[in-house]
């Protein structure tokens, strides 16, 4: 057998694995839409309860359907003292992910319907989850630092509760919008890594609660969702907009990646990436700090005049260049920034989870089984011959 390695292309990169008909991504034209609808209209004209409608239900709601669901949503918000007791009495040392991750798997235990795997009932779980996940963010967020939990706004917006809930007071209506955008542009993005995660847990007929916790432990990984935060954390450390430019030259000289630049799908623009940048533009007007638009805006520029002075092609920023800015200056700390991609993307993961769980028409075989290129042990040749433990030297 060959020991030479495999010249395939391997993580599955472009390998299609299953049909769905949640979201379509055009990464040569760069485009985005939640079935069908383009993420340019959805953010201008939608808020994040319609587009979590959009992606659970399969269509835009109706006005009584998006009322009667966002009812549901707000009357789904108050966690269980259980789980408020849990992020009590765990370290406050721990990461928010971890967390997260931790008190969604318990909420399995608290489900009020355990036995129900209808259709039906875990429609009314990933309702739940969406309405609960930015509570139990909260809550941690200020169990950390030693402030009492904010209860849910039941005449506050889903985003506009979540800063709420954060901040303990309410913010003004534009920033609230903003964050409404910013949700909407996260909450869904075709067979990501998370994604496929809670899509393989989901095809073993695991519940809900475990497909979802599989995807948080995804997201939670620095190669996924922690690029914004990273971004944020470089602008901290430059800190003056003049030093950027010699800062990238300088990354680059090292072949280290800038991050917030480049994305394996869209070979242009990410369409997520232009609507965050004019926000960011906003908001820095907005809250009189210019800085961190002016930085991150010199950071894209410098970066892809280097990128092709140094290699001869394009690169553009993604969704996490400009999100770093937004989220900061809406007073949202780094380390909540991967959490805040939770918040969001749990309409996408439930509807991928649902989708896996109740096709229509059926897609896929039932469980997800890629194979491997065995390599040999060590590399080497098969056959090894067992020699029993007092033998071996």
């Amino acid at each position: 057998m060959s020991t030479e390695p495999s010249t395939k292309d391997i993580g599955l990169r472009g390998v299609p694995v299953a049909e769905t008909n949640i979201c379509l991504i055009d990464g040569t034209a760069g485009e985005l839409s939640y079935r069908g609808y383009d993420i340019h209209d959805l953010a201008d004209y939608s808020t994040y309860e319609e587009v979590a409608y959009l992606l659970l239900c399969g269509d835009l709601p109706t006005p009584s359907q998006l009322e009667e669901f966002s009812s549901r949503l707000v009357s789904e918000r108050e966690i269980p003292q259980e789980a408020i007791s849990f992020l009590r009495n765990i370290p406050k040392t721990s990461t928010t992910m971890d967390v997260l991750q931790s008190t969604v798997a318990i909420m399995a235990g608290l489900d009020p319907e355990p036995l129900d795997e209808s259709k039906e009932a875990n429609l009314r779980r990933a309702t739940r989850l969406v309405a609960k996940l930015a509570t139990i963010v909260a809550t941690w967020d200020r169990i950390r630092k030693n402030l009492e939990p904010q209860s849910p706004n039941k005449n506050l917006s889903h985003a506009a509760n979540f800063l709420y809930m954060l901040k303990g007071e309410p913010s003004d209506e534009e920033t609230a919008r903003d964050l409404d955008v910013c949700l909407i542009l996260h909450a869904e993005h075709s067979f990501n890594a998370s994604t496929f995660a809670a899509r393989v847990v989901a095809s073993t007929r695991a519940h809900l609660y475990a497909s979802a916790a599989a995807a948080i432990g995804a997201l939670s990984g620095e190669l996924h969702g922690g690029a914004n935060s990273q971004v944020m954390k470089n602008l901290l450390e430059i800190g003056d907009p003049a030093k950027v430019e010699d800062w990238v030259k300088a990354q680059l000289d090292q072949g280290k990646r800038i991050m917030g630049m480049g994305h394996a799908v869209y070979k242009t623009l990410d369409p997520r990436a232009d609507i965050l940048k004019h926000m960011s533009e906003r908001l820095a007007r907005r809250t009189e700090e210019s800085k961190w638009y002016l930085m991150t805006r010199t950071m894209e520029e410098t970066t892809k005049r280097e990128f092709s002075k140094r290699k001869g092609g394009e690169i553009n920023p993604n969704v996490d260049l400009y999100s770093a800015s937004v989220y900061y200056m809406m007073g949202i700390t780094p380390d909540l920034f991967t959490p805040v991609f939770a918040v969001s993307r749990i309409a996408g993961w439930t509807a991928h989870i649902l989708e896996e769980k109740f096709p229509e028409p059926p897609i896929k075989p039932v469980l997800y089984r890629p194979s491997a290129e065995y390599r040999g042990r060590y590399c080497g040749p098969i056959g090894c011959k067992y020699l029993p433990l007092k033998k071996r030297t």
